[in-house]
């Protein structure tokens, strides 16, 4: 088991971030973050998750038309953010990362398939997504998630004539602590679980 300290950054005392110390992120970090990530499963190894990560002025620029109101102070000063999309066409690589099962790939081809092939790739994407949480977590970073955005824009800014979808932002960096809000209740294991 990993040791106490540990838990408590990824999980425990590890918190949504409102707020960023004047502090970068490198490239590296970046890197490092993608590099621990990868290796985390998806089904039939997919792996539908794309990552736009927008560092400079100009790239989050570009994303502020599409933020609600309440997330622009923060993601305008986040050091980077992480637009979380997925591939529609995840399953023409499924050969070559599915290998033992070339033929698997056939059951998502086709416009009859679509709707399939989205679930699955919003699904497998989204494990993705949390998997860069945990990741960027463990690195030392804080993290923002959000859904509050206008999904129509972010993709026709950043992914037109593509098969790429958004799915979640995530604000990266270091919290600033002044701008963290009181913990949140959890709901306890009786009300969320059941053991048949």
């Amino acid at each position: 088991m990993l040791a106490s300290d540990a838990l408590d950054r990824l999980f425990r005392q590890a918190r949504s971030q409102n707020g960023w110390l004047d502090k970068p992120v490198n490239e590296e970090q970046i890197q490092q973050l993608y590099e621990l990530m990868k290796w985390a499963p998806t089904s039939a190894n997919s792996q539908p998750g794309r990552f736009l990560f927008l560092r400079s002025a100009e790239a989050k620029e570009k994303l502020r038309p599409a933020l609600s109101p309440g997330n622009v102070d923060k993601t305008m000063s986040a050091p980077v953010v992480a637009i979380v999309a997925h591939d529609l066409d995840f399953h023409e690589r499924l050969p070559e990362f599915f290998p033992h099962n070339p033929a698997f790939a056939a059951m998502f081809r086709g416009e009859e398939k679509r709707a399939m092939r989205e679930s699955f790739a919003f699904r497998n994407g989204s494990l993705q997504g949390a998997y860069l949480m945990m990741a960027a977590r463990s690195i030392g970073l804080d993290c923002g998630p959000m859904s509050g955005f206008d999904q129509a824009k972010v993709d026709a800014i950043f992914f037109p004539d593509s098969q790429l979808r958004s799915n979640f932002l995530c604000n990266l960096g270091y919290g600033d602590p002044a701008k963290v809000m009181a913990r949140l209740p959890r709901m306890p294991f009786a009300q969320a679980c059941q053991l048949l």
